[in-house]
């Protein structure tokens, strides 16, 4: 909310949630539930409407909690055009054109939008795109959908970030891919670059370049890892979550071994520079532990034993899981 108010200078900035929570720096919040309220008379003087608003997340597969984030995006499109809103900014993901094998490196907003189907979330961001591109079909209507990759902030990860890269450690698929880290206060930057220029179209948001496999070993140090089949992991973590062992949905494995990591020039074109890499991204969102003190060869050895018990540990948690889907 700083970025953009930074940004935006004297244009009032409003804010709506849940909870009666201030936003700071000035900025008002009005309470509203989405699902339910009139929003004509919240969104009632505004020019701009920026939806960040979500009831589904990457690490969860609930298909009601789609339906419910397809009926507010509904609800905030239909409010926009009742009250004469011009400019609606709405937040996907770089999820949504897949991870395949043969996938450009990197992805530019002229390919094709093809998620993988088994990834509940990256398909929901898909069709939020094609409500809000419709809506923007009308005359005199501007519609701006951003596609992130993988968002963090200080000292901390985003859901998206965590899921991934739980999904890499311990039982991981073969592939390393390179990977993309967007800093949030870079997204916000992105929001008010759409705005001012009332950009029309979709556009990718991701710092320049990416972290190639080699350089990001080097940053995470030695993990603990087995590699299986894509479709060896792809069962392990079907299994895990229909027990509750596990946060990992299976449909996000492709996103750790194949590609989809996504050129930026669209943005730049519009005067959006990026203030952190990928690797500066990366370091301010992790704090260091104990682990990262230990010398190199410490660690290397630590990681091989815990590799070695997570071998062992396989075949009985896939027993344990197997007895306990049974028992059910």
């Amino acid at each position: 909310m700083r970025r953009l108010k930074r940004d935006m200078g004297e244009i009032d900035i409003r804010a709506v949630d849940r909870l009666a929570v201030g936003a700071g720096d000035g900025v008002k919040v009005k309470t509203a539930d989405l699902s339910v309220d009139d929003l004509t008379s919240v969104f009632a003087g505004a020019t701009t409407i920026v939806h960040l608003a979500t009831t589904v997340y990457p690490d969860v597969d609930d298909p009601s909690a789609a339906d419910l984030e397809l009926a507010i995006v509904r609800r905030v499109l239909d409010a926009a055009s009742h009250v004469g809103v011009d400019h609606v900014v709405v937040l996907s993901t770089a999820m949504v054109y897949g991870a395949w094998v043969g996938n450009p490196v990197p992805l530019t907003e002229e390919a094709m939008v093809r998620p993988n189907p088994e990834f509940g979330w990256a398909n929901l961001r898909a069709a939020v795109e094609v409500l809000t591109l419709e809506w923007g079909q009308a005359p005199d209507r501007v519609a701006s959908v951003l596609r992130p990759t993988a968002l963090v902030a200080d000292d901390a990860l985003g859901q998206l970030a965590r899921v991934l890269h739980a999904a890499r450690i311990g039982i991981a698929a073969e592939g390393d891919p390179p990977v993309q880290y967007l800093h949030v206060d870079d997204l916000a930057g992105a929001i008010s670059t759409v705005i001012s220029s009332r950009f029309d179209g979709v556009a990718n948001v991701a710092p320049d370049g990416w972290i190639p496999p080699d350089s990001l070993a080097d940053l995470e140090g030695p993990t603990a890892r087995v590699r299986v089949p894509s479709w060896v992991a792809r069962s392990i973590a079907a299994l895990r979550s229909r027990a509750g062992l596990s946060p990992i949905p299976p449909g996000i494995v492709p996103y750790t071994s194949h590609s989809w990591v996504v050129a930026n020039d669209r943005l730049r074109t519009l005067g959006w520079r990026p203030n952190y890499s990928n690797e500066e991204a990366w370091v301010v969102s992790h704090e260091p532990n104990a682990l990262d003190r230990l010398p190199a060869r410490r660690r290397q050895e630590l990681a091989l034993v815990v590799a070695g018990v997570g071998v062992a540990g396989l075949i009985a948690g896939i027993v344990i899981t197997i007895r306990r889907l049974r028992r059910r």
